[in-house]
């Protein structure tokens, strides 16, 4: 069995009361004794607890207006000494100093008074803890002999042990020191980002020989501290069943902040627990109706948009998207960029249609009771509501892992700017086909690369998807669109490396179609639409979506 250690004597100091009083009073049923300083000790001495206080132990004050409290010996001795060492304990016997086996300390609450609007600096300041990460490393490193707790989550497993083996095990000490460290690891991650959000470019200094020069160190540091925090419990798995999974939040950027955009933010008002699968085709949804016009609808399956459109009117935005391939919106993921109303809500009754989840911006409350009462799936669907980003949120960056490292890049979100677009035919798209344009350079940027689109009056029809060919995305996305190809508008990601796909576009009766242009044989496929009387638009931007 793990070695036990008895729990004899506690020290007490911390900022999160939560299950305090009722962990001390179960350890004082013990005979434990309990040392405490402030606001603690008189937290516990209300509820009746007898505690001893540190000054009188360590025969000093608290002084500073409390900055320094426990940095003393005979408090810091009595957590390192090792109890497996005479020569250790003798210097403890010399000076008189306590043995601590118990270590219970969280830390000054800097992330929530950074977080509070109009917090200056010097109260950030205040907030920045010293002796409690201090005491908590020494009882973690000391773990051997030392049981350390930084959570009230970590109360109940020190208790469920002192009560089966009279002490805790050598595998509850190690675990609580692996979070312990994680604790004040975390801790001064918040202190750094907090300081570096306080710099600008004329606040760095001018050598810096750690970092590697050039204009987008402040984007792209050598090391880089990433603030997250896990949003939920564990998720139940990951893409396939056999996977484990999580959802880590990002910390918010700008701390007066109070509306955080994105998914991992929305409020889930009714339905099961979201998937990996579900979070992913979510924020997908989310994001591409977010960056559409009017009233806007997107439809997703498998990441990719199998359906989106907008409108005056978002029930017609609904049905226009659903209509873009019936077969894949069946289970598929809906976003919407606008409140969620009853004529809306009565589309998605339709017999023979299956939603998995809707976010939208918020949902009326004759629509949130269609949706869950009137449908076959009523049980099952997720409804989330979710703040749309803003301007301060699009320029995040985007983190992908490979193995042995992560990849970061800016976000592709910014709006491409129309005044570079350039008509590169002698056919010249018509005043009323620009709307149509943009909307299809809109789409054509959320779906995987290799990726085509075909839309018409602001909606998708086709859409061809993660080919490792153009020409086969061509061709898929004209089947998917049928006859609705002929006036339709096409869209492409990146440039065409040969004419066939304008051949076949054409045949189809595709009216113009917009793409970057970049090609070596750029004139080819300029000359084949010029044959077809084809509108072709150059954006000059690539948008690859891997």
């Amino acid at each position: 069995m793990a070695s036990i250690v008895p729990l004899r004597r506690a020290l007490m100091s911390v900022s999160n009361k939560e299950g305090l009083v009722e962990f001390a009073t179960q350890l004082a049923s013990w005979d434990v004794q309990i040392y405490s300083t402030g606001g603690t000790a008189h937290a516990l001495r209300e509820a009746g607890l007898a505690v001893q206080d540190i000054a009188p132990y360590t025969g000093f004050p608290a002084i500073l207006d409390g900055r320094v409290k426990t940095l003393h010996p005979k408090i810091f001795g009595g957590i390192l000494a090792r109890r497996d060492r005479l020569d250790h304990l003798k210097t403890l016997e010399e000076h008189g100093i306590l043995a601590w086996d118990l270590v219970v300390v969280n830390l000054y609450p800097f992330e929530a008074t950074v977080a509070r609007e109009g917090t200056t600096e010097a109260e950030a300041i205040e907030q920045i803890d010293v002796g409690g990460p201090s005491m908590i490393r020494a009882a973690a490193k000391n773990f051997a002999a030392v049981t350390v707790a930084t959570s009230p989550g970590d109360y109940a497993p020190i208790l469920a042990e002192l009560t089966q083996h009279q002490g805790t095990t050598s595998t509850l000490r190690r675990h609580l020191a692996a979070r312990a460290f994680q604790h004040t690891c975390q801790y001064d991650e918040l202190i750094a980002g907090y300081f570096q959000r306080q710099l600008t470019a004329t606040d760095l200094p001018s050598a810096q020989p750690d970092v590697a020069d050039g204009p987008d160190e402040t984007i792209f540091p050598r090391r880089l501290q990433l603030e997250l925090t896990r949003y939920s419990p564990p998720l139940r798995y990951g893409e396939n069943p056999h996977q484990r999974a999580a959802a880590y939040q990002f910390s918010t950027r700008d701390p007066q902040t109070t509306a955080v955009p994105g998914i991992l933010a929305a409020k889930k008002l009714h339905g099961k627990e979201l998937s990996y699968n579900n979070l992913l085709d979510l924020d997908s949804a989310w994001r591409i109706a977010g960056g559409l016009p009017d009233r806007s609808v997107s439809v997703i399956k498998h990441n990719n948009p199998c359906g989106a459109a907008s409108s005056a009117r978002l029930a017609d935005a609904m049905q226009n998207a659903l209509d873009g391939d019936p077969v894949s919106a069946f289970g598929s993921i809906i976003g919407t960029n606008s409140v969620f109303d009853e004529a809306t809500a009565q589309i998605l009754t339709a017999p023979g249609l299956f939603v998995e989840a809707i976010v939208a911006p918020e949902f009326e409350p004759r629509a949130l009771e269609i949706l869950t009462t009137q449908t076959k799936w009523k049980q099952n669907v997720r409804l989330l509501t979710a703040v749309h980003s803003t301007p301060m949120y699009r320029t995040d960056l985007e983190f992908r892992s490979i193995q042995g490292g992560m990849l970061i890049q800016e976000s592709d979100e910014s709006d491409d700017c129309i005044d570079d677009w350039r008509v590169v035919t002698t056919t010249s798209p018509e005043r009323s086909d620009w709307e149509e344009l943009r909307f299809a350079w809109r789409m054509v940027r959320a779906v995987k690369s290799n990726a085509i689109v075909v839309t018409r009056n602001r909606a998708l029809c086709g859409v061809g998807a993660g080919q490792m060919s153009r020409v086969d995305s061509v061709e898929i996305s004209l089947r998917k669109a049928g006859d609705r190809a002929s006036g339709a508008f096409l869209a492409s990601d990146a440039f065409f490396p040969f004419d066939d796909s304008i051949h076949h576009a054409a045949r189809h009766g595709i009216r113009a179609i917009i793409q970057p242009g970049g090609s070596k044989r750029d004139d080819e496929v300029v000359q084949a639409c010029n044959q077809h009387g084809m509108a072709m638009v150059f954006t000059g931007r690539r948008h690859f979506r891997h």
